[in-house]
């Protein structure tokens, strides 16, 4: 039997379930593995937007760790919100002592809502910590553009060249988002430091219920990269993620943009819905 992969997402919250490490949880366990959470910060948030966000003491994010990392062994790490520099430097320093196999990073930096998540002096620090520990980081279009300070790509040529010379710059693997941005398709691509690129082709889903999406592919995307080779990883995540999408509409959850369904599969299996 495939050991099962023991996932830890530090990242923020979401009371409504659908993005942050709600998210993070429910992906990595669609996925096959254990999921594990640190949280970051405290979000008030909901399908609409965000209303308050609390940062605890960052003592006490480092007993989270602390209590992860001194029991588990760890296979890989998803790291989603930081919001400040303190607390970006903290994981920081953390993953520096204690390395793990697999990291990816969901740069978040605005919600779906058009709510800021991370405070503009600690880009730079994001952008640090991504060349020094992640594995894989998967910006959407607008951070894309805000990693490498160029105008966002209108097109998903284009993304993937401006992914490509980031790749490079940075010497990390890129994972290239098409949700963003117009047409038919919603495909991501894999872009490596030597300009190797694996494209996972889906097809948009025609749906506003798109809350989390960053969140859960990204989750899903360390989890399956702690039991395969990343260009396997990226194609079953963004599989996974595009039937998510597909049977959003069927959860009724919020009256802004709803979470996706991400155990679309087990309730099949269920019998259920």
């Amino acid at each position: 039997m495939a050991r099962i992969p023991r996932v830890l997402s530090i990242a923020g919250t979401d009371p409504t379930g659908g993005a942050g490490i709600q998210a993070d949880l429910k992906s990595i366990a669609a996925a096959g593995g254990y999921g594990m959470c640190v949280v970051t910060a405290l979000v008030a948030q909901n399908t609409q937007g965000v209303r308050e966000i609390h940062t605890p003491p960052q003592a006490f994010l480092r007993s989270q760790l602390d209590a992860v990392f001194d029991d588990v062994e760890v296979d890989a790490v998803k790291i989603g919100m930081l919001g400040d520099a303190e607390t970006t430097a903290t994981v920081a320093d953390y993953l520096a002592a204690h390395p793990v196999p697999v990291v990816v990073v969901d740069p978040v930096m605005v919600a779906t809502s058009g709510d800021r998540l991370l405070t503009s002096d600690a880009e730079q620090a994001l952008r640090q910590l991504v060349r020094d520990h992640a594995t894989v980081v998967t910006p959407n279009i607008p951070e894309l553009a805000a990693l490498t300070g160029q105008p966002e790509p209108e097109s998903f040529e284009a993304a993937v060249a401006l992914g490509r010379d980031y790749a490079r710059e940075a010497d990390v693997n890129v994972l290239v988002k098409g949700g963003h941005l117009d047409g038919d398709r919603a495909s991501n691509a894999l872009v490596a430091p030597d300009g190797a690129t694996h494209v996972a082709d889906v097809p948009r889903v025609a749906t506003t219920n798109t809350h989390g999406t960053g969140c859960s592919l990204s989750s899903a995307l360390a989890t399956r990269m702690a039991l395969g080779d990343a260009n396997s990883a990226v194609t079953w995540a963004s599989d996974w993620l595009h039937e998510a999408i597909a049977h959003a509409d069927e959860l009724h959850v919020g009256q802004g943009h709803g979470p996706v369904h991400h155990f679309h599969r087990l309730y099949r299996l269920a019998g259920g819905v």
